[in-house]
């Protein structure tokens, strides 16, 4: 006892009282004892390099990079050493964050069934490497925390009912009803396992190679925190939660956001801001727009959400060049609570969610951009719905090729539409992320899709590094006129104050053919209206009353450079032009 309590000493009260009740929520009153000396041992024996204080989470600098380990490839090197060299050569200046995807052995998902989460995969690189960019970048690691691969030795061990991994998944009956449980997968929930005591089945939410962990044993809770501190203590800045909307399961509930969840990912968050602060917690979950935003809690779970309803509402509004959809949810959204904010993106390795558009966009709005993606040589995957019925959960296609036309058809538009949604994306409140393959303006990968026999795949392309330099060389190409405009207008905003992730928001009502909303600096003293024409037609606005009518009343577009004179009374916008008119004293 007086060991014990002198570890509890050592801790603030704020975080003992706040883990202490967590874990009597989670695993009852008499375990707590033990397991509050389980947790306080293995933080009392972390070390991370002495930061510096924190003064702030995020400013406008930060812009994230989301890639693998290997979309960037060439002979004669481990390809985190040529993502590290790509980077360093052409990224620094207008990236200051990067989100390298799983980068441990696995054996499915390209990296989200992880066979061991303490060693880097051999053929991507090895620790040192990841050091070595965290040094350079701000590093975002995932904690594939939901799931394991059949390969993980964790369930290797429970097949030949080893201690103590033997109890770390959930075994149910084949016929346990599990119809009431909220599906990502059209995949049966349990799925069949071979064990030395004959067959079992096993909770899979997302498939047969990925079989979920039974957070309800404390054990398992643990290996995660180890797994966690390990990744702090190798330089990773953001911490990201995969899947973690479906970390706790009850029977005859929808296993889906339950409180447990809630209250797991409250500790998990206790425990970076004492041991790390400034160290950011990132939840995942592709999920509707109410039950994502749950996930900051009482400004007491996660640092960031991702705006997973952002993807789906983009891109039907440059579709349909009509941005009413858009407009109401932006101005519905709720300012972000204190130290936390929005992590913004329109594509990643993942496709485009749609359930996160569930109540904004009308079924049959849904339904012609599904048909149109078709059309565009995208894939749907589908889930299972509570009514037992297949429906679509996510677009697969590269998001260049998803913006080659309209409801109006093809069109000579493309790579000014492409140029357009990011814009839009990056200028809004929160911290914005750009996929790799968007950076670049990679095409449907259909070989991909061939090789792997996986619909995501289509947006997953590797690049050759001698073949992606010709062309980001190439002047007249595609991808090097988007990369390189990519590249400037990321350096305009991260000079931006009105950036700030914490910068206030406000969604403007206009003509449907026009997105705009105003961003107003943390101090006051930079505006920055954002006007973004949507559709292929030239469309003017008329320009709101000028914030400082007390100085020159001058316009500056930050994007064309140009100055607008005071008594202009409207803006013309050519096609899919966007402008950044700072309000000028």
């Amino acid at each position: 006892m007086a060991k014990s309590q002198s570890i509890i000493q050592e801790f603030p009260f704020w975080f003992t009282q706040r883990a202490e009740s967590r874990l009597i929520f989670l695993y009852g009153e008499e375990r707590t004892k033990d397991l509050m000396n389980r947790l306080l041992d293995r933080m009392q024996h972390f070390s991370v390099p002495k930061a510096q204080p924190l003064t702030e989470y995020w400013n406008e600098q930060d812009v994230i990079l989301i890639t693998y380990g290997d979309n960037i490839r060439q002979t004669d090197a481990k390809p985190l050493a040529t993502l590290y060299e790509f980077s360093l050569l052409h990224l620094k200046d207008c990236i200051n964050s990067i989100h390298v995807l799983p980068y441990f052995p696995f054996s499915s998902d390209d990296g989200f069934a992880v066979i061991d989460y303490k060693t880097v995969d051999p053929q991507l690189g090895d620790w040192r490497d990841i050091e070595r960019l965290a040094l350079d970048f701000s590093l975002m690691t995932d904690l594939v925390i939901n799931h394991v691969s059949r390969e993980n030795l964790w369930f290797i061990d429970y097949l030949s009912h080893k201690k103590p991994a033997c109890d770390y998944f959930i075994e149910l009956p084949e016929n346990t009803d599990v119809s009431s449980v909220v599906r990502p997968r059209s995949t049966p929930v349990l799925v069949p396992a071979h064990t030395h005591q004959g067959l079992r089945y096993v909770w899979a939410t997302f498939g047969e190679d990925q079989i979920d962990v039974n957070f309800a044993n404390p054990d398992v809770l643990f290996e995660f925190i180890d797994i966690l501190l390990l990744y702090i203590q190798k330089g990773s800045r953001f911490i990201r939660l995969d899947a973690v909307a479906f970390l706790w399961k009850k029977l005859e509930t929808r296993c889906i956001n339950l409180r447990e969840t809630h209250e797991i990912v409250k500790l998990i968050r206790d425990i970076v801001d004492l041991i790390a602060p400034g160290t950011v917690l990132i939840t995942e979950t592709n999920v509707p727009n109410g039950e994502n935003l749950s996930y900051f809690g009482n400004s007491d779970e996660a640092h960031m959400v991702y705006q997973f309803t952002l993807p789906p509402l983009l891109l039907h509004a440059l579709y349909q060049g009509n941005s009413h959809y858009l407009t109401r949810w932006a101005k519905d959204m709720p300012r972000p609570q204190k130290n936390c904010t929005y992590l913004n993106f329109i594509a990643s390795h993942d496709g485009i969610g749609l359930r996160p558009a569930e109540g904004i966009l009308p079924e049959q709005e849904v339904k012609v951009l599904v048909d149109a993606m078709h059309e565009y040589g995208g894939y749907v995957s589908t889930r299972t719905g509570l009514d037992g019925r297949p429906a679509p959960y996510e677009i697969n296609i590269a998001l260049f090729d998803a913006l080659k036309g309209t409801s109006l058809g093809l069109d000579q538009w493309q790579i000014q539409r492409f140029i357009c949604v990011h814009t839009i994306m990056i200028s809004l409140q929160g911290i914005p992320a750009i996929y790799i393959n968007s950076l670049i303006a990679t095409a449907n990968d259909y070989h991909g899709v061939e090789q792997s026999g996986k619909t995501r795949s289509i947006n997953r392309h590797k690049w050759e590094y001698s073949e992606l330099m010709d062309l980001l060389n190439n002047p007249h190409s595609p991808n090097a006129i988007i990369f390189h405009e990519f590249k400037r207008l990321l350096g305009i905003r991260r000079r931006q104050a009105a950036f700030h992730p914490d910068a206030a928001q406000e969604t403007l009502s206009n003509s449907p053919a026009l997105f705009s909303f105003w961003r107003t600096s943390p101090d006051h003293r930079q505006r920055i209206l954002v006007v973004s024409n949507i559709t292929p037609q030239r469309q003017t606005m008329s320009l709101p009353n000028h914030p400082r009518p007390e100085g020159s009343g001058l316009w500056r577009d930050l994007i064309e450079r140009t100055a607008i004179h005071k008594n202009t009374a409207e803006l013309v916008l050519y096609p899919y032009q966007t402008a950044w008119l700072e309000a000028l004293d």
